[in-house]
């Protein structure tokens, strides 16, 4: 590489170039920095970004103006300033595709690059290469538009290779080259700018990777919630439909009439179990309190238990009500199943609800259903409280 001239000759020019060269650290490919994030709108063409951002690096560009004053001002022959001329041309044209070819789904940051962006990231190294004999040192003004095009249009490993080999190039030109002191504050400005883009991508891909996580662990939330309301809901109406049958088969003989009653019973409940469960997965069930109630008492007398109830279920707020319909289902389940209870007393008041029986109390290790009790009143903002009542029954609270 030699030197044929210096574009605008004086210091106050070197000055501003090296102002210019210092704000081309703002590299317009930078926009990609969402990687993916524009790609389907901009299909769609809906997006004034995929639409119009192209504009950031024409703006940008009025950087190589330089380049531009050193060929103005070139003493190479007219055959390479020709050359220049069309380089530079080309270099813009590149440049500017390939920023919207990588905003609109083109790769880098993540992404896999197409096989455009490898082409136009060659073409861009031959531009500024084929500028040097008509343009001097000034060609090392491509040098930030190259490394911001590899850092965030191609891969990591090629951001390295390019901010490695322009810092060394940069360096080569200042200290071997006659007069290239001059350009001291160029390889100030390609290091720095190599940190800039180093620091700026790793933290979009950091970003990109924490949202994808936060997908992932939205979704796993979403289908934990949806397999805990379908196990509440199951656990509970195949817990009364057994009874229910129970009963049914007791009663064939002796009571064919009560029979029909509970088998009526059963199918009912069969269906709104089936109904329950379709309308969980499509996200919008939601069982009022007072129905709870009756289906938790209907639910006991079939296994003649008895059931009081105290206080006013709308003493409660909307809110508090579902969660507190979700945990007496779940309540009413373990006593059915596991308490060989007579009487169950369900108080509610303000910000409070309260579930006791004169069962045997919690004789194991807590199961799914007292875990999901406390989920729901944790995910509700409630206190959750399982103890015993009595000799021997179990007191569940939720509180407000």
């Amino acid at each position: 590489m030699t030197q044929h001239a210096t574009p605008g000759g004086p210091e106050s020019a070197r000055r501003s170039r090296d102002a210019a060269d210092l704000a081309a650290l703002g590299a317009p490919p930078g926009a990609w920095s969402a990687p993916g994030a524009r790609v389907a709108d901009a299909a769609t063409g809906k997006d004034p970004w995929a639409r119009f951002g192209w504009l950031m690096a024409v703006i940008w560009l009025v950087f190589l103006v330089y380049p531009v004053l050193a060929l103005l001002h070139s003493e190479a022959s007219l055959a390479w300033i020709v050359v220049g001329w069309i380089a530079l041309v080309a270099f813009i044209v590149l440049y500017v595709t390939g920023f919207m070819h990588g905003m609109r789904g083109g790769g880098g940051l993540g992404r896999p690059p197409s096989l455009r962006q490898w082409i136009t990231f060659a073409a861009l190294i031959g531009c500024a290469l084929v500028s040097v004999p008509a343009e001097g040192g000034s060609a090392l003004s491509f040098l930030p538009f190259v490394m911001s095009f590899a850092s965030y249009g191609l891969t990591r490993v090629w951001h390295w290779i390019t901010t490695v080999a322009a810092v060394v190039v940069t360096a080569l030109c200042v200290f071997l080259l006659p007069g290239g002191i001059d350009y001291l504050s160029i390889l100030a400005i390609v290091a720095l700018l190599g940190v800039v883009n180093t620091v700026s991508t790793w933290l979009i891909l950091r970003s990109a990777e924490a949202e994808r996580l936060g997908l992932e662990l939205a979704t796993s939330e979403g289908r934990e919630a949806v397999a805990r309301d379908v196990h509440d809901l199951i656990g509970h109406s195949l817990t009364v439909v057994g009874l229910k049958a129970q009963l049914a088969r007791r009663l064939m003989d002796s009571d064919p009439e009560r029979a029909k009653v509970e088998l009526a019973d059963i199918e009912r409940l069969t269906a709104e179990a089936i109904a329950g469960v379709r309308s969980t997965v499509a996200g919008a069930r939601a069982t009022t309190l007072v129905e709870q109630l009756a289906s938790a008492q209907d639910a006991l007398r079939a296994a003649d238990i008895e059931m009081r109830l105290e206080g006013d279920p709308r003493s409660l707020s909307p809110v508090q009500a579902l969660t507190a319909s979700w945990i007496l289902r779940e309540a009413t389940t373990n006593t059915l199943r596991h308490a060989r209870a007579r009487t169950v007393r369900v108080r509610v008041a303000p910000g409070l609800l309260v579930v006791e029986d004169d069962g045997i109390g919690v004789q194991a290790a807590e199961g799914n259903g007292i875990r999901s009790m406390r989920e729901r009143a944790a995910a509700a903002g409630a206190g959750f409280a399982l103890g015993r009542v009595g000799a021997s029954g179990t007191r569940v609270e939720v509180s407000w």
